[in-house]
Protein backbone atom coordinates (compact mmCIF):
# COMPACT_ATOMS: atom_id res chain seq x y z
CA UNK A 1 0.00 0.00 0.00
CA UNK A 2 2.46 2.90 0.79
CA UNK A 3 4.08 1.66 -2.73
CA UNK A 4 1.25 2.48 -4.29
CA UNK A 5 0.77 5.60 -2.03
CA UNK A 6 4.57 6.94 -3.27
CA UNK A 7 3.88 6.27 -6.78
CA UNK A 8 0.29 8.50 -6.72
CA UNK A 9 2.02 11.14 -4.53
CA UNK A 10 4.93 11.13 -7.34
CA UNK A 11 2.84 10.81 -10.39
CA UNK A 12 0.31 14.12 -8.81
CA UNK A 13 3.96 16.09 -8.02
CA UNK A 14 5.17 15.48 -11.74
CA UNK A 15 1.81 16.32 -13.66
CA UNK A 16 1.50 19.52 -11.16
CA UNK A 17 5.02 20.16 -11.97
CA UNK A 18 4.74 20.24 -16.11
CA UNK A 19 1.54 22.32 -15.55
CA UNK A 20 3.30 24.90 -13.36
CA UNK A 21 6.19 24.68 -16.52
CA UNK A 22 4.16 24.08 -19.38
CA UNK A 23 1.22 27.15 -20.64
CA UNK A 24 0.46 24.66 -23.63
CA UNK A 25 -1.12 21.22 -23.65
CA UNK A 26 -2.07 18.39 -26.23
CA UNK A 27 -4.33 15.98 -25.24
CA UNK A 28 -3.74 12.92 -27.39
CA UNK A 29 -4.95 9.60 -28.55
CA UNK A 30 -2.65 6.91 -28.48
CA UNK A 31 -4.73 3.80 -29.55
CA UNK A 32 -3.34 1.35 -31.58
CA UNK A 33 0.33 3.47 -30.74
CA UNK A 34 3.09 1.35 -30.56
CA UNK A 35 5.82 1.39 -27.44
CA UNK A 36 8.60 1.91 -30.09
CA UNK A 37 6.11 4.92 -31.52
CA UNK A 38 5.95 6.14 -28.73
CA UNK A 39 9.44 6.32 -28.18
CA UNK A 40 10.50 7.49 -31.49
CA UNK A 41 7.79 10.65 -30.59
CA UNK A 42 9.81 11.40 -27.35
CA UNK A 43 12.72 11.42 -29.64
CA UNK A 44 11.26 13.89 -32.31
CA UNK A 45 9.87 16.06 -29.22
CA UNK A 46 13.41 16.04 -27.23
CA UNK A 47 13.81 19.28 -25.81
CA UNK A 48 10.24 20.96 -27.21
CA UNK A 49 8.05 18.56 -25.46
CA UNK A 50 7.10 16.51 -22.72
CA UNK A 51 4.83 13.19 -23.20
CA UNK A 52 3.10 12.54 -19.67
CA UNK A 53 0.92 9.09 -19.53
CA UNK A 54 -0.87 7.83 -16.72
CA UNK A 55 -4.42 6.10 -15.50
CA UNK A 56 -7.33 8.48 -16.32
CA UNK A 57 -9.13 7.97 -12.94
CA UNK A 58 -5.53 9.12 -11.20
CA UNK A 59 -5.06 11.89 -14.05
CA UNK A 60 -8.92 13.49 -13.32
CA UNK A 61 -8.12 13.17 -9.19
CA UNK A 62 -4.87 14.79 -9.91
CA UNK A 63 -6.23 18.04 -11.69
CA UNK A 64 -9.41 18.05 -9.41
CA UNK A 65 -6.79 19.03 -6.72
CA UNK A 66 -5.06 21.51 -8.05
CA UNK A 67 -8.32 22.97 -9.56
CA UNK A 68 -8.35 24.55 -6.41
CA UNK A 69 -5.44 26.76 -6.76
CA UNK A 70 -5.78 27.31 -10.39
CA UNK A 71 -9.90 26.82 -11.85
CA UNK A 72 -9.00 26.32 -15.61
CA UNK A 73 -7.84 22.97 -14.86
CA UNK A 74 -11.65 21.98 -15.36
CA UNK A 75 -11.38 22.30 -19.20
CA UNK A 76 -9.18 19.16 -19.25
CA UNK A 77 -11.64 17.37 -17.46
CA UNK A 78 -13.94 16.31 -20.24
CA UNK A 79 -11.31 14.96 -22.13
CA UNK A 80 -9.70 12.72 -19.89
CA UNK A 81 -11.06 9.27 -20.92
CA UNK A 82 -10.28 6.56 -23.27
CA UNK A 83 -6.70 5.91 -24.45
CA UNK A 84 -5.23 9.05 -23.85
CA UNK A 85 -2.09 10.78 -22.73
CA UNK A 86 -0.80 14.48 -22.55
CA UNK A 87 2.40 16.20 -24.91
CA UNK A 88 3.47 19.25 -22.72
CA UNK A 89 4.96 22.23 -24.53
CA UNK A 90 5.77 26.19 -24.61
CA UNK A 91 6.67 25.55 -28.68
CA UNK A 92 4.90 26.79 -31.70
CA UNK A 93 2.07 24.91 -31.46
CA UNK A 94 1.72 24.54 -35.50
CA UNK A 95 4.99 22.70 -35.09
CA UNK A 96 4.27 20.36 -32.06
CA UNK A 97 1.32 19.26 -33.41
CA UNK A 98 3.08 18.45 -36.69
CA UNK A 99 5.51 16.20 -35.13
CA UNK A 100 2.83 14.42 -33.05
CA UNK A 101 0.93 13.51 -36.13
CA UNK A 102 4.23 13.12 -38.41
CA UNK A 103 5.01 9.36 -36.74
CA UNK A 104 2.51 7.27 -38.72
CA UNK A 105 3.14 3.19 -39.28
CA UNK A 106 1.00 1.23 -41.63
CA UNK A 107 -0.60 -1.96 -40.16
CA UNK A 108 -2.88 -4.93 -41.31
CA UNK A 109 -6.43 -4.99 -40.90
CA UNK A 110 -7.67 -6.24 -38.52
CA UNK A 111 -11.32 -8.49 -37.78
CA UNK A 112 -13.42 -6.21 -35.44
CA UNK A 113 -11.17 -2.91 -35.98
CA UNK A 114 -12.79 0.50 -36.79
CA UNK A 115 -11.67 1.36 -40.23
CA UNK A 116 -10.11 5.02 -39.88
CA UNK A 117 -10.55 5.77 -43.68
CA UNK A 118 -12.23 4.17 -46.54
CA UNK A 119 -10.67 1.24 -47.74
CA UNK A 120 -10.13 0.02 -51.31
CA UNK A 121 -9.35 -3.12 -53.15
CA UNK A 122 -7.32 -1.56 -56.83
CA UNK A 123 -7.89 -3.30 -59.77
CA UNK A 124 -5.24 -5.67 -60.92
CA UNK A 125 -3.71 -9.14 -61.13
CA UNK A 126 -3.42 -10.89 -57.99
CA UNK A 127 -1.60 -13.64 -59.21
CA UNK A 128 -3.53 -15.52 -56.75
CA UNK A 129 -5.04 -19.42 -58.52
CA UNK A 130 -8.69 -19.37 -60.32
CA UNK A 131 -9.60 -21.71 -57.39
CA UNK A 132 -10.00 -18.84 -54.84
CA UNK A 133 -12.69 -17.36 -57.21
CA UNK A 134 -15.40 -17.96 -54.65
CA UNK A 135 -13.89 -16.03 -51.75
CA UNK A 136 -13.93 -13.04 -54.21
CA UNK A 137 -17.31 -13.68 -55.27
CA UNK A 138 -18.42 -14.15 -51.68
CA UNK A 139 -17.27 -10.24 -50.91
CA UNK A 140 -18.42 -8.87 -54.23
CA UNK A 141 -15.42 -8.11 -55.67
CA UNK A 142 -15.49 -8.23 -59.61
CA UNK A 143 -13.07 -10.56 -61.02
CA UNK A 144 -12.27 -12.44 -63.98
CA UNK A 145 -9.33 -15.29 -64.89
CA UNK A 146 -6.67 -13.62 -67.06
CA UNK A 147 -3.29 -16.15 -68.30
CA UNK A 148 -4.26 -18.58 -65.12
CA UNK A 149 -4.72 -15.76 -62.34
CA UNK A 150 -7.35 -14.52 -60.65
CA UNK A 151 -7.67 -10.45 -61.84
CA UNK A 152 -9.37 -7.63 -60.40
CA UNK A 153 -11.37 -5.99 -63.05
CA UNK A 154 -12.23 -2.60 -61.57
CA UNK A 155 -11.72 -0.48 -58.58
CA UNK A 156 -14.11 -1.31 -55.33
CA UNK A 157 -14.81 0.20 -51.73
CA UNK A 158 -14.53 -2.82 -49.54
CA UNK A 159 -14.79 -1.14 -46.50
CA UNK A 160 -16.85 2.56 -45.25
CA UNK A 161 -14.73 4.58 -43.06
CA UNK A 162 -16.31 3.65 -39.43
CA UNK A 163 -16.78 0.21 -40.28
CA UNK A 164 -15.73 -2.53 -38.54
CA UNK A 165 -13.61 -4.99 -40.22
CA UNK A 166 -15.15 -8.37 -40.89
CA UNK A 167 -13.24 -11.74 -40.54
CA UNK A 168 -13.52 -12.04 -44.76
CA UNK A 169 -12.21 -8.44 -45.33
CA UNK A 170 -9.25 -8.85 -43.31
CA UNK A 171 -8.43 -12.24 -45.06
CA UNK A 172 -9.09 -10.51 -47.86
CA UNK A 173 -6.86 -7.37 -47.94
CA UNK A 174 -3.70 -10.00 -45.76
CA UNK A 175 -3.96 -12.26 -48.95
CA UNK A 176 -3.41 -8.99 -50.87
CA UNK A 177 -1.03 -7.99 -48.92
CA UNK A 178 -2.60 -4.49 -48.07
CA UNK A 179 -1.90 -2.79 -45.05
CA UNK A 180 -4.50 -0.01 -45.38
CA UNK A 181 -4.48 1.18 -41.74
CA UNK A 182 -1.92 4.08 -40.49
CA UNK A 183 -1.70 4.22 -36.42
CA UNK A 184 -0.25 7.07 -34.73
CA UNK A 185 -0.92 9.81 -31.86
CA UNK A 186 -4.37 11.69 -32.87
CA UNK A 187 -4.84 15.08 -31.11
CA UNK A 188 -8.27 15.07 -29.02
CA UNK A 189 -7.82 18.43 -27.78
CA UNK A 190 -5.63 21.54 -26.98
CA UNK A 191 -5.54 23.59 -23.85
CA UNK A 192 -3.05 26.83 -24.44
CA UNK A 193 -3.02 29.15 -21.32
CA UNK A 194 -6.27 27.99 -19.94
CA UNK A 195 -8.21 27.81 -22.74
CA UNK A 196 -9.06 24.49 -24.41
CA UNK A 197 -9.88 24.03 -28.19
CA UNK A 198 -10.20 21.48 -31.08
CA UNK A 199 -7.01 20.78 -32.77
CA UNK A 200 -8.24 22.25 -36.27
CA UNK A 201 -8.63 25.64 -34.99
CA UNK A 202 -4.62 25.58 -35.38
CA UNK A 203 -5.49 25.58 -39.26
CA UNK A 204 -7.16 29.36 -38.80
CA UNK A 205 -4.77 31.60 -40.49
CA UNK A 206 -4.46 35.78 -39.68
CA UNK A 207 -6.45 36.36 -42.95
CA UNK A 208 -9.47 34.04 -41.89
CA UNK A 209 -9.59 35.72 -38.66
CA UNK A 210 -9.15 39.43 -39.76
CA UNK A 211 -11.97 38.17 -42.62
CA UNK A 212 -14.21 36.95 -39.59
CA UNK A 213 -13.61 40.42 -37.89
CA UNK A 214 -14.30 42.46 -40.43
CA UNK A 215 -17.67 40.60 -41.35
CA UNK A 216 -18.52 40.59 -37.39
CA UNK A 217 -18.16 44.51 -37.19
CA UNK A 218 -20.00 44.92 -40.35
CA UNK A 219 -23.42 43.08 -38.87
CA UNK A 220 -23.22 44.74 -35.84
CA UNK A 221 -22.98 48.08 -37.04
CA UNK A 222 -25.95 47.18 -40.00
CA UNK A 223 -28.04 45.93 -36.52
CA UNK A 224 -27.31 48.87 -34.74
CA UNK A 225 -28.49 51.41 -37.50
CA UNK A 226 -31.34 49.37 -38.45
CA UNK A 227 -32.53 49.18 -34.50
CA UNK A 228 -31.34 52.92 -33.70
CA UNK A 229 -29.15 51.74 -31.00
CA UNK A 230 -25.68 53.59 -30.97
CA UNK A 231 -22.32 50.86 -30.77
CA UNK A 232 -18.72 51.61 -31.14
CA UNK A 233 -18.97 50.20 -35.25
CA UNK A 234 -21.87 52.19 -35.77
CA UNK A 235 -21.17 55.64 -34.20
CA UNK A 236 -19.03 56.79 -37.35
CA UNK A 237 -21.81 55.61 -39.60
CA UNK A 238 -24.46 57.67 -37.07
CA UNK A 239 -22.40 60.92 -37.44
CA UNK A 240 -21.98 61.03 -41.45
CA UNK A 241 -25.36 60.23 -41.37
CA UNK A 242 -26.60 62.69 -39.23
CA UNK A 243 -24.52 65.42 -40.72
CA UNK A 244 -25.87 64.47 -44.22
CA UNK A 245 -28.92 64.80 -42.87
CA UNK A 246 -27.85 68.43 -41.59
CA UNK A 247 -26.30 69.03 -44.92
CA UNK A 248 -29.78 68.42 -46.45
CA UNK A 249 -31.58 70.76 -44.38
CA UNK A 250 -29.25 73.85 -44.94
CA UNK A 251 -29.44 73.40 -48.75
CA UNK A 252 -33.55 73.76 -48.64
CA UNK A 253 -33.86 76.05 -45.39
CA UNK A 254 -32.34 79.81 -44.93
CA UNK A 255 -29.78 77.72 -42.26
CA UNK A 256 -25.99 78.27 -42.61
CA UNK A 257 -22.83 78.79 -41.26
CA UNK A 258 -19.71 79.51 -43.14
CA UNK A 259 -18.45 76.02 -44.42
CA UNK A 260 -22.15 75.45 -45.56
CA UNK A 261 -22.71 79.14 -48.04
CA UNK A 262 -19.66 77.78 -50.49
CA UNK A 263 -21.93 74.86 -51.37
CA UNK A 264 -24.87 76.89 -51.51
CA UNK A 265 -23.26 79.32 -53.72
CA UNK A 266 -21.75 76.75 -55.84
CA UNK A 267 -25.58 74.87 -56.33
CA UNK A 268 -26.94 78.28 -56.83
CA UNK A 269 -24.46 79.39 -59.59
CA UNK A 270 -22.60 76.34 -61.25
CA UNK A 271 -21.68 78.58 -63.82
CA UNK A 272 -19.48 80.89 -62.10
CA UNK A 273 -17.48 77.96 -60.51
CA UNK A 274 -17.15 76.30 -63.73
CA UNK A 275 -12.84 75.35 -63.30
CA UNK A 276 -10.89 77.04 -65.78
CA UNK A 277 -8.80 74.45 -66.38
CA UNK A 278 -10.62 72.82 -68.85
CA UNK A 279 -10.06 75.68 -70.87
CA UNK A 280 -6.80 76.23 -70.84
CA UNK A 281 -5.80 72.91 -71.34
CA UNK A 282 -7.88 73.10 -74.66
CA UNK A 283 -5.76 76.25 -75.20
CA UNK A 284 -2.80 74.56 -74.89
CA UNK A 285 -3.87 71.16 -76.76
CA UNK A 286 -5.06 74.41 -79.59
CA UNK A 287 -1.09 75.82 -79.59
CA UNK A 288 0.39 72.52 -79.37
CA UNK A 289 -1.72 71.69 -82.63
CA UNK A 290 -0.49 74.45 -84.15
CA UNK A 291 2.97 73.99 -83.49
CA UNK A 292 3.21 70.87 -84.99
CA UNK A 293 0.91 71.94 -88.31
CA UNK A 294 3.71 74.57 -88.47
CA UNK A 295 6.81 72.67 -88.08
CA UNK A 296 5.10 69.80 -90.45
CA UNK A 297 4.61 73.01 -93.28
CA UNK A 298 8.45 73.44 -92.85
CA UNK A 299 9.49 69.95 -93.02
CA UNK A 300 7.11 69.78 -96.45
CA UNK A 301 9.03 72.85 -97.95
CA UNK A 302 12.39 71.55 -97.29
CA UNK A 303 11.25 68.49 -98.79
CA UNK A 304 10.09 70.16 -102.19
CA UNK A 305 13.76 71.86 -102.54
CA UNK A 306 15.09 68.25 -102.55
CA UNK A 307 18.06 69.46 -100.50
CA UNK A 308 19.45 72.23 -103.63
CA UNK A 309 17.52 75.31 -102.13
CA UNK A 310 20.45 77.01 -101.18
CA UNK A 311 21.98 76.77 -104.67
CA UNK A 312 19.42 79.15 -105.92
CA UNK A 313 19.07 81.87 -103.49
Amino acid sequence: MGGKTGNKAGYFDKLKGLLQDYQSIFIVSVDNVSSQQMHEIRQSLRGEGVVLMGKNTMVRRALKTFMADIPEYERLLPFVRGNIGFVFTNGDLKDIRDKILANKVAAPARAGALAPTDVWVPAGNTGMEPGKTSFFQALGVPTKIARGTIEITTDLKLIEAGAKVGPSEATLLNLLNISPFTYGMGIAQVYDQGNAFPPHVLDIGEEQLLKAFSTAITTIAAVSLAINFPTLPSVIHSLVNGYKKVLAIAIETDFSWPEIDELKDRIANPDAYASSAPAATETAAVTETKAEEKEDSEKEESDDDGGFGGLFD
